[in-house]
């Protein structure tokens, strides 16, 4: 990983974090999944299509990842009551947890792309002294879905209008407040510590909205099962 990603690396302790669950009920925290692995997705809200798309990712993955015997979280950047409501519409067999304070992003290293004054003298760099005319330049078309790679923001106004998906208030607010968060996935393995970490659009802006392939995760997950039943209880 670039050094200027600060994301928690394999090995580390994962961090502790207790959330409510939009879609069980109750709260989901580290120390109920203790002695499990699990699989845990840090997005940014609802508003945007490509984390909505992994999501749908997470959902089609979870019976195998279930069967491999690792647990599927998501966790959104959206408030609990907006999540509630998203999901009477598109259900999901992940646990999906709500932080709309980005916490549980910090707390995993997940970094959020903060833009270096124009005149600053400091060297820029992505994500944390980015340049906003490297962001500018940039053109993505994950999936190809779009007739032609578009800007970042512009993508997420045609993946959006492609979906229906309309923001509302709570939408705009935390787009406002969070819209420059990274993605983040981390694996964790029965005592508590990643084993697998990748964050979004670690070399630059290019990079943003490629989340790891399902063929990824799968293959990540089944080493982190494997060494789990290895480790045995603690």
């Amino acid at each position: 990983m670039s050094q200027a990603i600060r994301a928690l690396q394999p090995g580390e302790p994962a961090p502790a974090f207790s959330l409510p669950a939009a879609n069980v009920g109750g709260v989901v925290s580290l120390a109920d999944l203790r002695g499990r692995p699990f699989l845990i997705g840090l997005f940014r809200g609802l508003h945007c299509p490509f984390c909505r798309r992994q999501l749908r990712q997470f959902s089609a993955l979870q019976p195998a990842l279930r069967e491999a015997g690792v647990e599927t979280l998501a966790v959104i950047n959206t408030p609990l009551e907006r999540a509630r409501l998203y999901l009477q519409f598109q259900p999901t067999p992940v646990t999906v947890l709500c932080d709309p304070e980005c916490r549980t992003h910090r707390d995993f290293g997940v970094p959020r792309v903060v833009f270096a004054p124009a005149d600053g003298e400091e060297k820029k760099q992505w994500p944390f002294h980015a340049s906003f005319e490297q962001f500018a330049a940039a053109r993505i078309n994950p999936n190809d879905e779009m007739a032609e790679p578009a800007h970042p923001m512009e993508a997420n106004t045609v993946l959006n209008t492609k979906d229906g998906f309309e923001l509302n208030d709570v939408d705009r607010s935390i787009f406002e407040n969070h819209g420059t968060q990274l993605v983040g996935h981390f694996l964790v393995d029965g005592s508590g510590h990643i084993a697998w970490a990748e964050v979004e659009a670690r070399n630059g802006p290019e990079g943003l909205g490629t989340l790891p392939t399902a063929e990824q995760i799968i293959a990540a997950a089944g080493d982190v099962a494997v060494s789990s039943a290895n480790q045995g209880p603690r």
